[in-house]
């Protein structure tokens, strides 16, 4: 007999003990989750590298803490957890091989932690299988040792799905609810807005089962993790509700956009799709993607014959809406925005594939473990294959403005010093300098508040080639550092024409 999403599971004793941990089998039935950390950490190491450079989002989030470098401009839609996260490291050193150490080891510990909450809801080989799918994702490889909030937004979630399940099946587990605050608060520290679109099935659910204890512990998270953010929307940007506007101004206008497409066209490796055009990938690529929601749901059929829907369908409901406003309200793509659902999606895909390679019997068995083993060494190889061509382009981007930096400091543009105009924010950070815009997403001066500025320390004007510059810098000499025009201000003491 089966059970609806809102009773009981019913499981035979003899599957529930495999899937409960008890007594001394505690630690051994942990060492697959820390194998599969392990492997983890070293494979971002190996396969992304240490030495790539920071990119311009990791620049806004470190420069906030780091006394190495000027303090990037910090837009409305961020939050100040990832600047608090990579701290421990970037407050005392500028070593970002140290830093993306530190990043690698804290997601495999990350990674693990997510995992064990699970255990007691599904064996440990379908958590091993659910870890090692999300953990092979291109978009996890690259997004690991990088301090960038989705990932943990990833983990938050899963902490805060399974702890939910844990005590909504075992009221006594004290540490559970503890366990949904910490999962909701660090979803709140990264993304305010995702924790709220990833927690709304368990409040309705809460709220249904009369449990407020659970509904309780996911508010408490949600608060201990976004009440900075809407501080400082009062502190910074005239209140909360002018924030949400001028978030949802710089992320384009948020509304009813379908988004499907362009995340189809991210899954290449573009870290950022905006706008998205140009071609579809390779259908070898995006086969994935197609396969992983019917993967999904077959787990759900699955759990529903056996009696345990609840454990599979809470996870597939806040992996929903975890993807729903990346798919429907935003008019571009990035694939780490969709983190969080691959994540929560990974368990019931994992118990959906040991489904197909156990439950038929005689030839077909067979046949389904070659298709499962074929199709797995496919998919690893393809997202090997897409997070090194990312990492490579990636650092390929990252060496053009170190080098650019190094051409203005040929220029005499040295801290302390002003960076504007073309992709003034990492082009500062690599030299050393703050910098500025007079318009568009990271306005934070007026051509005013630059030429007074110019009058005290080096400023440099940067544009494409051949571009028009702003007002302010049209009658500054002009330089050819890389494929850029720079124009540096006139020193003080220099005439100017």
């Amino acid at each position: 007999m089966t059970h609806g999403a809102g009773a009981p599971p019913t499981v035979n004793r003899r599957s529930d003990e495999r899937s409960r941990p008890a007594g001394p089998r505690t630690a051994r039935d942990a060492r697959p989750l820390a194998v599969l950390a392990v492997v983890f950490t070293l494979a971002q190491l190996v396969v992304i590298r240490p030495t790539l450079g920071l990119g311009w989002d990791e620049i806004v989030y470190t420069s906030q803490v780091t006394t190495h470098h000027p303090a990037a401009f910090f837009s409305a839609p961020r939050s100040r957890g990832v600047s608090l996260l990579v701290a421990p490291v970037a407050s005392w050193s500028d070593s970002t091989v140290l830093l993306r150490i530190y990043l690698a080891v804290l997601s495999g510990l990350g990674l693990y932690l997510a995992l064990r909450v699970w255990r007691g809801l599904f064996p440990t080989r379908v958590l091993v299988v659910a870890g090692a799918f999300f953990a092979s994702l291109w978009v996890t490889l690259f997004y690991g040792p990088q301090a960038m909030p989705n990932y943990w937004v990833a983990v938050g979630a899963l902490i805060a799905v399974g702890a939910f399940l844990r005590h909504r099946e075992d009221p006594s587990s004290a540490g559970m609810p503890w366990a949904v605050v910490a999962g909701a608060a660090l979803m709140a520290w990264m993304r305010p807005t995702d924790a709220v679109w990833v927690t709304l099935p368990l409040l309705v659910l809460a709220a249904v089962w009369r449990r407020p204890r659970l509904l309780a512990a996911v508010v408490g998270g949600l608060l201990a993790g976004g009440v900075p953010w809407v501080i400082e929307a009062y502190a910074s940007f005239g209140g909360l509700s002018e924030r949400l506007a001028e978030a949802s101004r710089i992320q384009g206008g948020l509304g009813l956009h379908m988004a499907v497409d362009d995340q189809l066209r991210s899954l290449g490796g573009r870290a950022l799709c905006r706008p998205c055009t140009g071609e579809m990938p390779h259908p070898v690529i995006t086969l994935w993607w197609f396969v992983l929601p019917v993967l999904a749901v077959l787990g759900l059929v699955v759990a529903v014959r056996a009696g345990r829907a609840l454990r599979t369908a809470v996870p597939l409901a806040c992996a929903a809406t975890a993807a729903l406003p990346y798919l429907f309200t935003i008019a571009y793509a990035a694939p780490r925005f969709l983190q969080p659902a691959y994540a929560l999606l990974a368990i019931p895909v994992a118990g959906a594939l040991w489904y197909l390679v156990t439950a038929p019997r005689g030839r077909w068995r067979t046949v389904l473990r070659t298709v499962v083993a074929v199709g797995l060494a496919g998919h690893l190889a393809v997202q090997l294959a897409v997070a090194v061509h990312t990492a490579n382009r990636s650092a390929a981007g990252r060496e053009d403005w170190a080098r650019t930096a190094e051409g203005l400091h040929r220029l005499g543009v040295r801290p302390p010093c002003l960076i504007t105009g073309h992709e003034s924010i990492p082009i500062g950070y690599y030299t050393g300098c703050s910098s500025g815009a007079t318009a568009g997403n990271n306005e934070n001066m007026t051509a005013e508040d630059i030429r007074r500025t110019a009058e005290r320390v080096p400023v440099a004007e940067i544009t494409r080639a051949g571009s028009r510059p702003n007002g302010y810098a049209r009658t500054w000499p002009v330089h050819r550092v890389e494929d850029y025009d720079v124009r540096v201000a006139p020193a003080p003491d220099t005439p100017r024409e």
